[in-house]
């Protein structure tokens, strides 16, 4: 099989511009920068995609040993960037896959030259000196919750991730994206971006770095963002007005303007 048929990848724009790569979060899958990435179009090479499990993707090449942590979802960017023979791309990753791209960039240094963390959150369970936004029993809890009713869970979750309770139609949208997916795949990745830490990763960050906080972010708390900062050197933090956790689809021209701004 394919890598572009497993991942679905897509590629617009103009074949001989920068490359830059838009990585969907938990639940969601490309679609989810469609506001975002064709703005792009004029003077990059666009590339898309869903990671296994997610979207368009082919649900035969799910492997639950290989994305039983984050390391298996870095593989599937390196061999998108290898098979699309990318070189200094800039990676736009949102939520758990900001921390992708930390990986992925670490292990084929060229293929990146940029990173923008939508959201970042190296690991997500409060520890000593740390505030990742949850305790561990919070986060056992929302997972035996997703095993035991997953569309409810959906339901319940999905708005309080988006927050922009004013404007409900993005809930919805993000509780269907999250219905869309296999609820036993969803299960697994979930362990793997709420269990993970990825801590120990950020000061080895050898590329330009963009870190975008949003305002009022229940996954992402401001004070994990500027953790993040802190740690990847020379990095910038620029805090959205955008609330909630996903200003690709909340906010995407304030977004679109914090990259190009960046790149």
């Amino acid at each position: 099989m394919g890598v572009r048929t497993r991942n679905h990848v897509q590629v617009s724009g103009q074949p001989g511009g920068r490359p830059i790569v838009f990585a969907h979060g938990f639940g969601c899958d490309q679609n989810m920068w469609r506001f975002v990435a064709p703005e792009f179009e004029a003077d990059h090479r666009v590339v898309v995609f869903d990671y296994v499990g997610a979207g368009g993707s082919d649900l035969a090449a799910y492997d639950p040993e290989r994305y039983a942590s984050l390391d298996g979802y870095a593989t599937d960017v390196v061999e998108i960037a290898e098979e699309l023979d990318l070189e200094d791309a800039i990676f736009v990753g949102h939520s758990v896959s900001s921390m992708v791209g930390v990986l992925a960039a670490k292990r084929v240094p060229g293929r990146f030259g940029k990173l923008v963390l939508v959201g970042p959150s190296p690991r997500y369970i409060d520890d000593d000196g740390y505030t990742g936004g949850f305790s561990r029993e919070d986060i056992e809890e929302l997972l035996e919750s997703m095993d035991a009713n997953f569309l409810g869970w959906s339901s319940a979750m999905a708005p309080a991730i988006m927050g922009n309770a004013d404007r409900p139609e993005l809930g919805e949208e993000l509780t269907e994206s999250f219905c869309r997916t296999d609820p036993e795949i969803a299960a697994r990745f979930a362990r793997a971006t709420f269990l993970s830490d990825n801590r120990a990763d950020l000061p080895g960050v050898g590329v330009p770095t963009l870190v975008l906080q949003c305002s009022d972010d229940v996954i992402a708390p401001d004070a994990v963002g500027e953790y993040v900062h802190r740690q990847i050197p020379g990095s910038r933090f620029v805090k959205l007005a955008a609330t909630g956790h996903c200003p690709n689809l909340s906010a995407p021209r304030e977004t679109t303007a914090a990259i190009r701004a960046f790149i």
